[in-house]
């Protein structure tokens, strides 16, 4: 069982920036894979941002790359999303998820087996 936590979620003008990090339990985190998700109401919820268990690679969704940055520490052990540029489209709650057993990337939901609670990102214009 992985417990994930958010925080830094908060309200920001566009343009602006913001971190989010998401905290995890367990003393394997150093072989999860972890990826950012983000649902903004009435949409089903969309990929954000991917990282290999190693830290090594990444892929971030066509909409958001060059402006978010996705980093862990596995010492923490600590996943981060940091958001430039934030556009009012931005506007969403961000999860972060780990998906034990695999060591690279992905984008599909259905291979994060565990989610955090959330934490809610504003854009305002």
């Amino acid at each position: 069982q992985v417990q994930l936590v958010e925080s830094g979620g908060g309200l920001v003008q566009a343009g602006g920036s913001l971190s989010v990090s998401c905290a995890a339990s367990g003393r394997t985190f150093s072989t999860y894979a972890m990826g950012w998700f983000r649902q903004a109401p009435g949409k089903e919820r969309e990929f954000v941002a991917a990282i290999s268990s190693s830290g090594s690679g990444t892929d971030y969704a066509d909409s958001v790359k060059g402006r978010f940055t996705i980093s862990r520490d596995n010492a923490k052990p600590t996943v981060y999303l940091r958001m430039n540029s934030l556009k009012p489209e931005d506007t969403a709650v961000y999860y972060c998820a780990c998906a034990p057993g695999l060591v690279g990337k992905s984008r599909v939901v259905a291979a994060y087996r565990y989610w955090g609670q959330g934490t809610q990102v504003t854009v305002s214009t």
